[in-house]
């Protein structure tokens, strides 16, 4: 896989034209990586791209992946960030999602990489759980706080079509968290974090000055990427690229010189929809003069605007828009309907 992967590099170096400014190791368990693997990557895209002088560099890591040696391997092999998959602090939860980590290394591994010198980290939750109580929510949240985690990402329990939660939410096994308490669970975030000198920089993500995801910042505001491996995605500003997610037909293709990805050419409807799809999920909210550059302004979209403003889910500030905290709890749903078809 890592020599795949290396091949990919080097046969993808002319895909984008801008230097880079951050890498991620995600997907899958990057932290399972050896230092000698990762060295090897991060070298291969040094020799293959230019990138900036100060490159963030994020790993996705487990907690119960956290520990003295590997923490000052990742900081060896030049990680200065980490993203834990923690999710939450309650034991019931934690076996519900089938995590790996404890309680007990939920509550250790951040202390672990503070000590190892990683400041620049974030630390995922997840809210709308079955049987979550709001008191419990309020401690998840508050733990974070009290150990000064810089970054906080929270996102609410989603039921996909076709996986296994589906089925037991179909068949009565589990109930969900009903709207209402997804919605109080959601505004008792947004209360505690700004309370605590958070900014929520964009819907499901808040940081502390200076903290905010480079990274991720990049995709909501539209920059280009290249995405290395089973899976990853890639897009250049005019087409979307995705390769195939089997590990071994990844690996026989590189290794084949056979196609190993599939190409998507958007339109400007594309173009425009995901612009303003991932604008309003940000504090800088969505820039009307960009849109019109895309795709005029349709009466249908003035339309729903207006009405969105005036129910007061959206504000119109020196030609941008921006959710407000009542339209926050329907992203999705304000943008479909500002979507151009």
């Amino acid at each position: 896989m890592i020599d795949a992967i290396l091949q990919e590099i080097e046969l993808r170096k002319g895909y984008l034209k801008e230097p880079i400014g951050t890498i991620y190791f995600g997907g899958g368990t990057p932290s399972l990586l050896t230092e000698k693997e990762q060295v090897a990557i991060l070298n291969k895209i040094t020799a293959c791209f230019e990138t900036l002088d100060a490159v963030e560099v994020t790993l996705e890591a487990n907690p119960d992946d956290i520990e003295q040696r590997s923490l000052s391997a990742w900081k060896n092999a030049g990680i200065n960030r980490l993203s834990i998959g923690l999710q939450s602090f309650k034991a019931a939860d934690l076996e519900w999602m089938n995590r790996a980590h404890t309680v007990e290394e939920a509550n250790q591994c951040i202390s672990l990489a503070q000590k190892a010198g990683f400041n620049n980290l974030t630390v995922d939750l997840i809210y709308g759980l079955p049987d979550l109580t709001l008191d419990e929510w309020k401690n998840h949240i508050q733990q974070l706080i009290d150990q000064d985690v810089p970054h906080i990402s929270a996102y609410c329990l989603t039921v996909e079509k076709k996986t296994v939660l589906a089925n037991w939410v179909l068949k009565g096994k589990i109930k969900m968290a009903s709207e209402d308490v997804q919605s109080e669970q959601f505004l008792t975030l947004l209360e505690l974090l700004e309370a605590n000198n958070y900014e929520q920089y964009e819907i499901s993500n808040f940081c502390k000055k200076g903290f905010e995801s480079k990274h991720n910042s990049n995709y909501w505001k539209g920059e280009h990427y290249i995405g290395i491996g089973p899976s990853a995605h890639s897009f250049n500003g005019t087409s979307r690229s995705w390769n195939v997610a089997n590990n071994t037909l990844y690996i026989k293709a590189i290794k084949n010189g056979l196609s190993f990805s599939e190409k998507e050419e958007l339109s400007d409807e594309n173009r425009f929809n995901e612009l303003l799809l991932t604008g309003l999920r940000t504090k800088y909210g969505v820039n009307l003069d960009n849109l019109k550059k895309i795709v005029a302004l349709t009466k249908q979209f003035n339309d729903a605007k207006k009405s969105f403003v005036n129910k007061n889910w959206m504000e119109e500030r020196e030609n941008t828009l921006f959710l407000t905290k009542e339209g926050k709890l329907m992203a999705d749903f304000i943008a479909s309907e500002l979507f151009i078809d």
